[in-house]
């Protein structure tokens, strides 16, 4: 194995030059091709039920849950009629199920009495509906409208482009807004994508991958498990 050993950083190192953001877009696409977003969904109102339930639930869990959700009440009118706490046993498992019940029924309610029963296309209508704020109105917009008006910021979009220097911030939607100034509009929805499946697929927070990623000669982490390039200590999850 290489050493790990911190060294002097490179003064010229420009983390964001275009030619190393084009690398890291170009590794990322040669290993996931076909990421997708992995809520099950058939229709914008589901993609935007099951991104509300997914807060602080994985994935996995939340496409357990929905298909039953949407088998008793398939629509947002069925969703608008229902008290929050009738809503509550159906999704207890996903956790914080009262603050989502409320949420989800606040949601229809809005969507029917305001927008005629569709899900709103556009960031600025989205986010006026319960339970949506910016990233889960990117999810929708991007997912399902193929709309890019934002970055996904979700916990393996901050790890991993912190590691990347990508970014310096901490806060979701600072990160947000660094990566919008770095990357080609036209590559938000995908990146976001790629990097949720590279941060389960390699880039795990405990142990990455470091040896099976096409990212690793252009990865600096401070937390590498094998490097062929010099250590930055700045390069942090």
């Amino acid at each position: 194995m290489p050493a790990k050993a911190s060294r002097k950083i490179a003064s010229k190192f420009d983390a964001t030059a275009l030619a190393r953001v084009q690398q890291i877009l170009a590794g990322l696409k040669e290993m996931y091709p076909n990421a997708k977003c992995a809520l099950h969904h058939s229709s914008a109102w589901e993609l935007l039920v099951a991104t509300i339930l997914s807060a602080q639930c994985t994935d996995v869990r939340v496409n357990m849950v929905t298909p039953g959700l949407f088998a008793k009440y398939p629509t947002p009118q069925h969703f608008a009629a229902l008290k929050p706490e009738e809503l509550e046993p159906e999704i207890r498992s996903t956790g914080f199920f009262r603050n989502k019940s409320k949420s989800l029924v606040g949601a229809a309610r809005k969507i029917v009495e305001e927008f005629g029963g569709q899900v709103p296309d556009t960031m600025e209508k989205l986010t006026m509906v319960p339970g949506a704020a910016r990233k889960t109105a990117n999810v929708v917009l991007g997912s399902w409208f193929g709309k890019a008006e934002g970055v996904v910021v979700d916990t393996h979009v901050q790890r991993i482009s912190r590691r990347l220097e990508l970014t310096r911030e901490t806060e979701a939607g600072k990160i947000e807004q660094d990566l919008m100034r770095i990357l080609p509009r036209d590559q938000w929805i995908d990146f976001s994508h790629r990097v949720i499946w590279h941060g389960r697929a390699l880039c795990v927070a405990r142990k990455p991958k470091c040896i099976d990623c096409k990212l690793e000669k252009v990865c600096h982490a401070a937390d590498k498990t094998w490097s062929t390039v010099e250590i930055h200590k700045s390069a942090k999850p």
